[in-house]
């Protein structure tokens, strides 16, 4: 497995060389839980639910790529995680002791993760945006967030959460009250932004898409551009081989895409009657 440390902005993304080659396994995408949010009610039934679809999926999947803010907030100190989630880390460790990789990318949410992921439950961490090879496609995956060049509001505060200087003080504060921070932080976010998730301004407008665009004039061959963080779910044709698409959230649309090599398809998980 390689992997190039690149930034956002650059031309050309980070490589992984992924172990998925055969294909007699389905490879699965989910995004945007938000587990453990202060202004999201009934978070363990929501946590249940994502853990009964991955039981659903363990003996099919050859991977499992989840593309961020699983999580609203996680913070990791030198001895301490986040409280909680203990199933779905559970989970997550299981599918992996069975061999299937479960990737991991961090989004503005939960950035601040450390070694525990890879160490304990066994997950692939990725900090940023790749591309990769699967089943004989290209795939460009994300959280999708730094992408839109006009926001630049959001990018100064992107940088700044992802200063080194501004992380270690953070890990300084005891985490009583750190965490407290966060999670207020990001409560606060949420209502923010809650009235405008789930509007999307076209293919000509909205800046992901248009980061998608971009990249795909210099780089024809990706066949598959996969995001999360605007909570939508969005899937657009850029060419006759290139599609587009946002993967909704596991909030109120409980939404994931499935690759078997041959087909692309985003589905809803209904609890009880989707049948996996």
């Amino acid at each position: 497995m390689k992997q190039k440390l690149s930034s956002v902005s650059s031309e050309t993304l980070p490589l992984y060389t992924s172990t998925v080659k055969h294909m007699n396994k389905n490879v699965y995408f989910l995004s945007d839980a938000h587990l453990g949010s202060l202004a999201i009610p009934h978070d363990r039934m929501r946590e249940r639910r994502i853990v009964n679809f991955l039981d659903g999926i363990k003996h099919k999947a050859a991977a499992v790529y989840m593309l961020g803010d699983m999580f609203d907030f996680w913070h990791e100190y030198k001895y301490v995680v986040p409280k909680g989630h203990t199933r779905l880390l559970g989970k997550i460790g299981e599918l992996t002791d069975m061999g299937v990789e479960v990737h991991y990318f961090t989004g503005n949410h939960d950035l601040w993760c450390g070694d525990y992921l890879e160490q304990e439950c066994g997950v692939v961490l990725h900090r940023q945006m790749l591309t990769t090879e699967i089943y004989g496609h290209e795939f460009c995956i994300g959280h999708g967030d730094g992408l839109d060049r006009d926001d630049c509001k959001y990018l100064m505060l992107r940088h700044l959460f992802h200063d080194k200087t501004c992380q270690r003080l953070l890990a300084a504060v005891h985490p009583r009250w750190g965490m407290w921070l966060g999670l207020n932080w990001a409560k606060q976010s949420r209502k923010k932004h809650e009235a405008v998730e789930g509007f999307f301004e076209g293919p000509d407008k909205d800046g992901i898409c248009l980061f998608a665009k971009r990249y795909l004039a210099s780089h024809p061959d990706i066949n598959y551009f996969l995001f999360g963080h605007r909570h939508i779910d969005i899937d657009l044709p850029l060419s006759d081989t290139c599609r587009f698409i946002i993967l909704g959230d596991w909030i109120t649309k409980f939404t994931y895409a499935v690759y078997d090599g041959e087909t692309f398809t985003i589905e809803h998980f209904i609890e009880g009657e989707t049948k996996l």
